[in-house]
């Protein structure tokens, strides 16, 4: 018997790419995108997150990679507007043998959000994203999640809002630096929350003791 194993990504961006090519197709959009990840390592068929989105590769050329863009994919993330010349964060999907690191990432962007606010901190960028109320209760403060991709901890959260610090580090090596106000981004918050989520209302009785033992939080 043969198993599907659907792709994992950790939000740790590998490297920023440079979109060389966008033609809309019936149905699709087709973009080709450049990267310092060797061409030799990507595969037709791989599964890549491009700005937090899980695409499949379709094909290669000299110097980029090509994937679809499916209209449903355009309706719900950022893909859709991308031009020639903008820049895109990308991660290969996570090895069996692969450290895990950041948090764990599907792929599946669940809306996009836009950047209300931007501050300095220190030598961090403070950036404060508001996003659909369905979503917000899974958004917790001090968890994780996915904004364009990167594995992130939520400093704050009120309302439809909540706010990530950008150190150096990950303002250097990914987008997210330049975002500015008015700026979209793709989000994905953690499935843990929503596994967790599901099994409060298979359990209908809510957390307690019997609860966390049941599913491992805590040992007898």
């Amino acid at each position: 018997m043969t198993y599907a194993l659907r792709a994992m990504f950790t939000g740790i961006i590998e490297d920023i790419g440079e979109i060389v090519e966008v033609s809309k197709e019936s149905g699709k959009i087709k973009i080709g995108i450049k990267t310092g990840i060797p061409l030799a390592e990507i595969k037709e068929g791989d599964s890549i997150s491009v700005d937090g989105v899980c695409l499949t590769v379709t094909g290669k050329s000299s110097n980029a990679f090509f994937c679809d863009v499916s209209l449903e994919t355009q309706r719900v993330t950022t893909l859709g507007d991308k031009k020639r010349g903008d820049r895109v964060n990308l991660e290969r999907a996570l090895r069996a043998d692969g450290r895990f690191h950041g948090h764990i990432v599907t792929g599946h962007v669940e809306c996009v959000g836009i950047v209300q606010g931007r501050r300095s901190s220190g030598d961090s960028i403070v950036l404060e994203i508001i996003v659909p109320y369905e979503v917000t209760r899974y958004i917790v403060k001090k968890g994780s999640i996915a904004v364009d991709g990167i594995s992130l901890t939520v400093n704050d959260q009120s309302d439809n809002r909540f706010t990530v610090n950008i150190v150096p580090y990950t303002a250097s090596r990914t987008t997210i630096g330049s975002k500015r106000v008015g700026d979209k981004v793709n989000i994905e918050t953690d499935i843990l929350g929503k596994y967790l989520e599901k099994m409060l209302q298979k359990e209908k009785k809510g957390i307690d003791y019997d609860f966390l033992f049941k599913y491992g939080y805590i040992k007898g």
